[in-house]
């Protein structure tokens, strides 16, 4: 369960003393867009001890490459990160070489494969987005919406965003893939109030979990998209009455049939995976 995936500055020792302070359930070492240009190859050499901290208090750790570096990949295998996210990812092709260049490195690293979490970007990765959805190591989906709306010559906005992170989305679980997401942007982290409403709507539509590029967003992401006490309620008492009835039956004045019961199924399961 990855609920939040907390942005940090590779290159920046005072965001990375604290990052594994934060609660979140990953952190995303940043080589790309926040870390200027000439601090770029420091940040990549300093990722070997970079993970480790990161990993220190119990976070997954991911590392967001430069577009089509094959030094920063190979840099953040070695360094034993968990898995990759993938910038501006176009086509599926590009995940297939990525695996095929990684492979020797990690037996060389006697290391397990390297998961991906793909960013779309684009108008055009998004409209390939199904296709992407299948290449392989892929543990998630993402849509980067400030891009996004860039290429557009739009202004990423919450009604600019909903329909291509929702397709995005679409692509993720129809391969079993984990989805990441707020159908608005990240950058706008100091409405709090907003943040909370996003991320009932996201979990609502079944968003897995979301990044942030600020720490106080974490608790926020934790909470949001664990089913609420209400939901959990609901699906136990649906699956109560489940085991003692044969078919479709009636809960609170609404029909209970097979479905529903799944679904009580899946929440009374993600609320014992926070638990363990």
């Amino acid at each position: 369960m990855i609920r939040s995936l907390l942005y940090v500055p590779a290159h920046s020792e005072r965001f990375l003393a604290k990052a594994h302070q934060r609660g979140a359930d990953a952190i995303i070492l940043d080589l790309e867009d926040s870390v200027p240009p000439e601090h770029k190859s420091a940040a990549r050499d300093g990722l070997a001890a970079s993970v480790v901290l990161a990993r220190s208090g119990g976070a997954k750790v991911f590392v967001r490459i430069n577009p089509g570096s094959d030094d920063d990949a190979r840099a953040a295998c070695r360094a034993r990160a968990d898995g990759l996210l993938l910038p501006k990812v176009q086509r599926p092709e590009t995940l297939v070489d990525l695996a095929t260049l990684l492979e020797p490195v990690e037996n060389e690293c006697a290391r397990p494969a390297m998961q991906f979490v793909a960013l779309l970007e684009s108008p055009g990765a998004v409209l390939n987005a199904a296709a992407i959805a299948r290449a392989p190591r892929l543990l998630g989906l993402a849509l980067g919406g400030e891009d996004l709306a860039l290429t557009l010559g739009a202004q990423p906005t919450p009604a600019v965003l909903h329909l291509p992170k929702l397709l995005v989305h679409y692509a993720a679980k129809a391969q079993g893939l984990l989805s990441f997401g707020l159908l608005r942007s990240v950058a706008d982290y100091a409405d709090l109030d907003a943040i909370k409403m996003a991320v009932q709507e996201a979990q609502e539509h079944g968003f897995d979990g979301a990044t942030c590029v600020h720490p106080g967003v974490v608790p926020h992401l934790n909470a949001g998209f664990l089913p609420s006490s209400e939901q959990l309620d609901w699906a136990t008492r649906v699956l109560a009455k489940a085991d003692h009835q044969q078919g479709s039956f009636s809960l609170d004045g609404r029909m209970v049939d097979a479905p529903i019961v799944a679904r009580a199924r899946s929440i009374a399961s993600r609320a014992r995976q926070d638990d363990s």
